[in-house]
């Protein structure tokens, strides 16, 4: 077996802002490993924003439905798009139109909570996801996403400021319930299209319909019975 290259990757890395320490021999596990996590990195971020991708994004979605199936708790899907994005391309140029796009990502950012996940899903489009979130909370927290990029103006170097907005349609995934995540992201686009077509820059969540799950229902998810649910309950009374 002839010897490895890392010639072409290490090039990519640095390309990528990515500056590895050369292998001390031939073979180095730790350089393989860090050449490893490095490109594992770039295949799930967005280059530009920093953000996820939408490859990585998918991912930690999946994670979530089943999470939300086992665990009971409420998530909520924002999908997010720049209003009129096309128009700022047009008359300032891409560079602006990135520039934008790095601005709105700072912005999303502060303006979500710890625990939730931004990503980029593809052009102006951004997607966020909020584990733990109930249905009473879920208005503050996608009208809170809204208003950071309504908030101020952004300064586009060499042009001035130009003011953005976002609209935002969100969806949510019901717990005890094994949900379908082609189905979680349709719903969620179709209540971003109700925003665009009611006026943009606004919030629109799909009505929620409490999910009340029966000991029966749950052993046919789980493959347990309703007696074992009644002997963890008393076990966790006594």
């Amino acid at each position: 077996m002839g010897a490895l290259r890392f010639d072409k990757v290490d090039a990519l890395l640095r390309q990528a802002g990515v500056a590895l320490a050369p292998p001390s021999e031939v073979g180095d596990a730790r350089y393989l490993q860090a050449v490893l996590d490095a490109l594992c990195d770039l295949s799930s971020t967005d280059s530009l924003t920093g953000l996820m991708n939408r490859r990585a994004f998918l991912s930690v979605l999946e994670q979530e439905l089943d999470r939300v199936t086992r665990g009971g708790e409420h998530a909520l899907l924002l999908a997010l798009d720049i209003d009129h994005f096309k128009r700022v391309n047009d008359r300032y140029g891409h560079p602006a139109g990135d520039h934008v796009l790095r601005v709105v990502t700072k912005r999303l950012r502060e303006a979500v909570r710890p625990m939730d996940n931004v990503a980029r899903i593809g052009g102006e489009e951004f997607a966020v996801l909020c584990p733990q979130c109930p249905p009473s909370f879920a208005t503050a927290i996608a009208q809170r996403t809204r208003v950071a990029i309504e908030s101020a103006p952004i300064e586009l170097p060499e042009h001035g400021p130009i003011t953005v907005t976002i609209s935002v349609g969100g969806a949510f995934a019901q717990p005890w319930v094994k949900g379908n995540l082609s189905d979680w992201l349709a719903r969620a686009d179709q209540q971003l299209y109700r925003a665009k077509q009611e006026g943009r820059n606004c919030v629109r969540l799909e009505p929620y319909a409490s999910a009340d799950v029966s000991a029966e229902e749950k052993g046919l998810l789980f493959g347990w019975s309703a007696t074992d649910e009644q002997v963890a309950d008393h076990g966790q009374s006594a």
